[in-house]
């Protein structure tokens, strides 16, 4: 016998949850590829900065013995190790980090969640430079606080003095800042870094793209014990659908985000990819160097298709073009070619192309010649 329930639903939710933006993922390649009516197997995905290569042989080896039925057994069956101690030991001799401030999570987006839990009540400010990585703003709402945003440069780069002022002003609790920046590309300076880190505030370096631009700020952590650096394994160890990524941070901040972190968000499959990923860095560095290249030889050609190309130091481009963007999105799609367009302000004009073989980018390369001789003036 049921029993129907007398109360609205949204009587029980919290009341600003009817107003939440929620984040726009990419849409995933089997579902895209029946709307579109081509194979799967024909689109090309540029559109979330993954490596076009996939993880190294050894990472993919370490991921198949997981089926054989010992390992099935002894792993895949148990519960994996809720502090992921072998992996933070790997990226610690990695890094020349000690086992104590590294934290691994599902993600780095779950870090950025932790950070979050551990210090935004509703109200409490989180300062960003925009445009920016979107789940910023999205885990700030989605603790109730006030997200505050300080408009970056004509170059994309920090207005320092406007942050400094804004953190200043609302008493914020965090400040983070991608480095390099996303979809811009641009990097972050050390002198930036700095000029936040003198504020009583907890500013994140979100590294996600570091391995690509060679440019990481670990060695501030000493100095600064306010300072969280992110890393994940999504980009660079082409490892995006296994959902890894961790933090390094001052052991007293570790510590305290331990408490909060639920236990087994590391799945075992993860765990076991991202250790021997990380010690098979050495494997994957001539492709991480052959996708730059690609990179700046990329940006090159459309260039001379009369593109606008901001500076990059990741693994993206963000294409200004010289007919309407969204025409070249759309025209692309159709083509089987995925790109991501941001339509917010200062991005409108514009989208972002990820790296992706030299294969691909000829055939992009023909596409898009294409659309802009077929739209010329729109």
């Amino acid at each position: 016998m049921s029993i129907t329930m007398q109360t609205p639903l949204a009587s029980l939710l919290r009341a600003d949850i009817a107003g939440f933006a929620p984040y726009t993922p990419i849409v995933p390649l089997d579902i895209l590829a029946a709307r579109l009516g081509i194979p799967q197997t024909d689109l090309i995905k540029l559109d979330a900065n993954e490596n076009p290569y996939g993880p190294t042989a050894a990472t993919r080896a370490a991921l198949a013995s997981l089926a054989s039925e010992d390992s099935a057994r002894t792993h895949v069956a148990l519960y994996p190790d809720p502090d992921s101690t072998t992996l933070r030991h790997a990226i610690g001799q990695h890094l020349g980090q000690s086992l104590e401030r590294i934290l691994c999570g599902n993600g780095s987006d779950e870090l950025i969640d932790l950070l979050m839990r551990a210090t935004i009540t509703p109200g409490a400010v989180v300062v960003d430079a925009t445009p920016t990585f979107g789940m910023y703003a999205y885990s700030t709402h989605l603790y109730q606080g006030k997200y505050v945003e300080v408009p970056r440069t004509s170059s994309f780069g920090l207005d320092i003095e406007q942050m400094r002022t804004a953190i200043r002003e609302h008493h914020a609790k965090i400040v983070i800042v991608a480095a390099p920046n996303n979809p811009t590309g641009n990097p972050l300076t050390k002198a930036e870094l700095l000029a936040l880190l003198e504020l009583p505030i907890i500013v994140v370096s979100d590294e996600a793209y570091a391995e690509f631009s060679g440019i990481s700020f670990l060695d501030l952590i000493d100095d600064h014990p306010n300072l969280v650096v992110l890393r994940t394994f999504s980009k660079w160890a082409g490892l995006a659908g296994l959902r890894i990524g961790y933090g390094v941070m001052h052991e007293s901040l570790a510590a305290e985000l331990r408490k909060i972190k639920a236990p087994y968000t590391v799945n075992i499959a993860a765990d076991v990819a991202a250790t021997t990923a990380i010690r098979d860095f050495a494997t994957m560095q001539p492709l991480l160097t052959q996708i730059c290249h690609d990179r700046d030889a990329f940006a090159a050609q459309l260039t001379r298709f009369g593109c606008e190309v901001h500076p990059s130091v990741a693994n993206f481009l963000l294409v200004r073009t010289p007919i309407a963007a969204t025409i070249v999105r759309d025209e692309l799609m159709k083509a089987g070619i995925l790109i991501r367009y941001f339509p917010k302000p200062r991005l409108a004009d514009c989208i972002r192309i990820s790296i992706g073989t030299s294969a691909q980018h000829e055939r992009v390369l023909d596409v898009m010649e294409s659309i802009f001789a077929q739209n010329k003036g729109k």
